[in-house]
């Protein structure tokens, strides 16, 4: 093996620790020496936004993701949504990052958004701004200038789970349903809804689950551990994810994604189911 080869293939090494084999989320250190690579999107506040931002990245707040924000998770309609991309020069070949506060609910939430509306080249920054801020990464107060794109709203299904969908996995042997939420909720002491409980069949995996809390530079969980918490969740099976709102079971989503599983999330979550009386719940405990 000649020098040269040598030294080309440590290169290479090097940068591919900056995603992971399935390339779906970025190392912060990558992202800053690839910054004009990608375009970034901010899912904070345009208030906060605009007191700092990475460098060059764009300000989506999360909240323009919900239809009716204070009902229930729903899923911004596609009328409205193709104007929000459009507006941010957005298309689905736009290879983009996406950050957030560094709790990774609202940009996990975003990812998924984007995947449901037709994006195949979205990554998730494994930092928050905070940490990027103190690690002295390129930051800045400019909003840069947008050319608006021409992108057309279309819906990939598959990612994206009803209340109708949901009745019908609670029924089908090949579909399994994951409650996001913390244990207390999915086992009815606490809810975000008029009922107590969960869907049927659900099983619980905490959205806290796919967060790695032991260190301040809070990170996602690595790879290995994720296929160890969800070693027992059958690959083969189509997984349908909900929460209260959509919000933190989209971690589990984007979790899900990078252990390639078949994953949709319900975007009405809880709130929709917990709140129709028509539906069935499973409590464990008393009300």
């Amino acid at each position: 093996m000649t020098k040269h080869f040598k030294i080309l293939l440590l290169t290479l090494l090097l940068a591919a620790i900056g995603l992971n084999a399935e390339s779906l989320r970025i190392e912060p250190d990558y992202l800053s020496k690839n910054i004009n690579s990608y375009k970034i999107l901010d899912t904070r506040t345009e208030v906060v936004y605009k007191e700092g931002h990475i460098k060059g990245a764009l300000n989506f707040p999360i909240g323009l993701t919900y239809e009716h924000i204070n009902n229930n998770g729903k899923l911004t309609n596609p009328v409205k949504m193709q104007k929000i991309l459009q507006r941010l020069g957005l298309t689905t070949d736009s290879k983009i990052v996406v950050y957030d506060n560094g709790d990774f609910f609202d940009a996990s939430r975003l990812f998924w958004t984007l995947e449901v509306y037709g994006f195949t080249n979205v990554k998730l920054l494994n930092t928050g701004y905070d940490n990027w801020d103190l690690s002295s990464y390129p930051i800045s107060t400019n909003t840069p200038t947008i050319e608006k794109s021409n992108y057309i709203s279309k819906i990939n299904n598959s990612k994206l789970a009803t209340k109708f969908t949901t009745q019908i996995a609670t029924k089908n042997p090949n579909q399994i349903i994951i409650d996001a939420r913390a244990e207390i909720a999915y086992e009815g002491k606490k809810s975000s809804a008029k009922r107590f409980g969960h869907i049927p069949s659900a099983q619980n995996f905490p959205a806290s689950h796919n967060i790695n809390y032991e260190d301040n530079t809070q990170k996602l969980q690595t790879i290995s551990k994720l296929k160890e918490i969800y070693k027992n969740v059958d690959k083969s099976k189509k997984i349908v994810l909900y929460c209260a709102v959509g919000r933190i079971a989209a971690t589990n989503y984007f979790a899900l994604r990078e252990l390639d599983y078949d994953v949709a999330n319900y975007d009405a979550s809880w709130k929709e189911w917990g709140n129709d009386n028509s539906l069935p719940i499973i409590t464990l405990t008393k009300e």
